[in-house]
């Protein structure tokens, strides 16, 4: 029986950390060659350090002669990233850190076991695990810890660049704690937040000061209790922040990106990568799957996992797990979740319509938990196979 009464803890970054920047110029990429080209082939990886950021990876379009120029605007899509982000330091600004770009065409052999045939179906991008996740512990059915994380992230970004914090520095870290009883979040008992911030007379109670009420407003009434522990910028001084502080790196963050490590998580990461590569759309396939069998009150919590093979159109294996939370038997769910999803790495484009530039926003403060967006972006938050689960089940 799973346990009731404990305590976990879930991290997140802001969009600022090195990693996230990472992500948002991989994802950013990918946006604008599927802007171009809606089947666009793109795994593009992004690296910064100090005034220097370096792009690589693999790039495909029908038309070849349109290639290089779509190449050749990647530079100013990673400054434009980075203006946007709020980084104008000595040691990385976007208007003079160093951006080499490496991209190049697809490889041929990876593409004919992607592509559809005349013979097959367009195959999974690669091998892999994938899991989707729900639980009834937010409105957003998410896991509280990583959710809360992620608003106050969020929230102290908005203050930032709306200008009411002109101290506080785009580089933040967000950890959150909360006490379960009887399986249910009832208490915050630790606040961990560390970020960079613009004086080095600024202590710690200095930005305590600042971000305290940002962090009460973010987390639900009730949670926060005078027994909770606060631990900001436990460090002291953090005026050195993003890639010239740490250097960064495309799909690091790959626990703040899912559940904040309250569910398992897949081989893959998903920044940079377009939707044939099944690290990504079969994640959110599966995310899709999981909150849409909570919210039809077939469990409190559900875990899916999928798995495909390079080439292979068909998911190898489906798995249900309701950890002991529903009245309805996995093995129905897992039948269920087939019979009312075409779960090929094309079915699930089309379903989700991933093959749109709605990546870029994904690359900071999670990738599940957030509100579908009218244009399509987060489309595997949305709950309307309710009624068409309870009758497949």
């Amino acid at each position: 029986m799973a346990r009731q009464d404990y305590i976990f803890t879930s991290e997140s970054v802001s969009e600022g950390h090195p990693d996230k920047v990472c992500d948002r110029i991989s994802d950013a990429v990918l946006d604008a060659f599927l802007s171009q080209e809606p089947e666009a082939r793109v795994a593009c990886e992004t690296f910064a350090t100090t005034n220097r950021v370096v792009i690589g990876g693999e790039v495909g379009l029908s038309d070849k002669s349109k290639l290089k120029d779509y190449v050749g605007r990647v530079e100013d899509i990673a400054r434009a990233c980075i203006k946007d982000i709020g980084y104008e330091q000595d040691k990385f600004h976007h208007a003079t850190c160093k951006v080499t770009n490496l991209l190049h065409e697809q490889s041929a052999h990876i593409a004919q076991g992607v592509d559809a045939a005349t013979d097959k179906d367009e195959g999974a991008g690669d091998q892999g695990i994938m899991f989707g996740y729900a639980t009834t512990e937010t409105d957003a059915l998410m896991p509280a810890p990583i959710q809360y994380a992620h608003a106050i992230l969020r929230r102290l970004a908005e203050a930032r660049k709306s200008g009411q914090e002109p101290t506080l520095r785009p580089d933040a870290k967000s950890q959150v704690s909360l006490r379960y009883a009887n399986g249910k979040p009832v208490e915050v008992t630790s606040i961990v937040l560390s970020t960079q911030h613009a004086h080095e007379d600024q202590s710690s109670d200095d930005i305590r000061a600042i971000v305290e009420p940002y962090i009460r407003e973010a987390l639900p009434d009730g949670l926060i209790t005078p027994k909770t522990e606060w631990w900001v910028n436990p460090t002291g001084i953090f005026v050195i922040g993003g890639p010239d502080g740490d250097a960064g790196l495309t799909g690091r963050k790959i626990i703040v990106d899912t559940y904040g490590g309250a569910a398992p998580h897949g081989g893959g990461a998903f920044s940079g990568k377009d939707p044939t590569k099944v690290d990504r759309s079969a994640a959110y396939a599966a995310r899709y799957l999981a909150k849409n069998v909570v919210a039809a009150g077939l469990s409190e919590r559900c875990t899916i996992q999928l798995s495909y093979a390079i080439g292979v159109a068909k998911p190898l294996s489906i798995y249900a797990d309701t950890h002991g939370t529903g009245d309805v038997d996995p093995e129905a769910i897992e039948r269920a979740v087939a019979q009312v999803m075409d779960l090929t790495p094309r079915g699930i484009r089309e379903h989700l319509q991933l093959n749109k530039p709605i990546f870029e926003r994904t690359a900071a403060y999670g990738h599940f938990g957030r509100e579908p967006d009218a244009d399509g972006g987060f489309s595997w938050e949305r709950t309307d196979l309710v009624e068409t689960l309870k009758r497949a089940v």
